[in-house]
């Protein structure tokens, strides 16, 4: 009995050990969420590719906004034709209306007809030549009557074409507001998750790669291969971009409280009188390309491989840039980011 009992003792035991086991994995579980980043670097990473992914968004953004814009243009003028054409035929109505009125007095008859009957001659000679001459007019107005009637429906067809168009455009404007704004959202709560003594370790692990690339950068012997100092317009580009310092980065905005990558580059060139694209993709792919090592201030440098994200070259290896949600325009080493190229608006 006792040695029963022992051996009930141990296996009581041994589940009360395995349950007390099998609650410290359950705890553990419910503590850690594998669904998020556990370490500073793990955040940072997430960080990263959230607001490039929102950064991304934002340019696809600025291009939707920019062709809806066009679109409304085009749709104003589109409109302003319809109302000149449609006014256009009115009038030639009226005067179809009234050739054809003279012709029911006449009686519609052909001029030949009109000359045998006339009792002289030359009178009805002269009223042969105008009637000849009204039967032309006639016919002139008969054509361009049926065009511009052509040309009054080719005209609506296309604005109905453009307000579809329009429309595409809105909705796609509304949905990629919504990525972005989820994409800011999720960085944000991602931030709001690290301590004080976190952000500052983040920020500096920032600084340190910054640094880094930007050493490697230099020694590959791109900084004493870098072109002449900035024209006229690109000196004028650099004051633009160096007077906005500090203000802060709203996506979507181009000034003059706010400004986002693109926004920054294209109103600073904007102010220096060169009219550029409005995006950073666009940027990169309609200016001119120039070698890295060729730059000259006032360049744009391009970065990601997906021409995400514009910089404005201002010498010395820096660049002025809007940088992300959360943070201000501010002076940053040229390559403290992925670059893909860079671009000369004056060229």
């Amino acid at each position: 009995m006792r040695r029963t009992q022992c051996g009930l003792g141990r296996r009581m035991m041994g589940a009360i050990g395995l349950a007390c086991a099998l609650t410290g994995i359950v705890q553990v579980a419910a503590v850690a969420d594998p669904g998020q980043p556990s370490t500073l670097a793990e955040v940072r990473a997430e960080l990263r590719r959230l607001y490039h992914d929102a950064e991304v968004a934002t340019e696809k953004y600025n291009a939707t906004d920019e062709r809806l814009t066009r679109q409304r243009e085009r749709l104003q003028k589109l409109n302003g034709q319809i109302k000149a054409t449609e006014a256009k035929l009115a009038d030639l109505k009226t005067k179809a209306g009234a050739a054809a009125r003279a012709q029911y007095r006449t009686g519609g008859l052909p001029a030949e007809v009109n000359f045998v009957l006339a009792g002289n001659p030359d009178n009805a000679l002269d009223a042969a030549s105008r009637t000849w001459q009204a039967q032309r007019s006639t016919t002139k107005l008969i054509t361009a009557l049926t065009t511009t009637r052509q040309t009054a429906r080719d005209l609506r067809d296309d604005a109905a074409v453009e307000v579809k168009r329009s429309e595409v455009s809105r909705q796609s404007l509304k949905n990629q507001r919504k990525r972005i704004e989820e994409r800011i959202a999720e960085a944000k709560r991602t931030e709001s998750r690290l301590s004080s003594e976190q952000r500052r370790e983040l920020a500096a692990l920032d600084q340190k790669e910054a640094a880094k690339a930007q050493t490697k950068w230099v020694n590959a012997g791109n900084l004493p291969h870098v072109g002449p100092e900035a024209g006229p317009a690109g000196r004028r580009a650099i004051a633009f971009a160096t007077a906005q310092i500090g203000k802060p980065y709203v996506w979507g905005a181009e000034g003059p409280d706010a400004f986002d990558c693109s926004g920054l580059t294209s109103q600073a060139w904007l102010h220096a009188g060169v009219t550029i694209p409005r995006t950073s993709q666009e940027q990169w792919r309609r200016l001119k390309h120039v070698p890295i090592g060729r730059m000259r201030a006032g360049d744009l440098v391009i970065y990601f491989s997906d021409a995400s994200h514009v910089g404005l070259y201002i010498g010395d290896g820096k660049i002025i840039q809007a940088p992300r949600p959360g943070r201000n325009v501010y002076v940053s080493p040229v390559a403290s980011m992925e670059i893909l190229g860079a671009v000369r608006p004056d060229a």
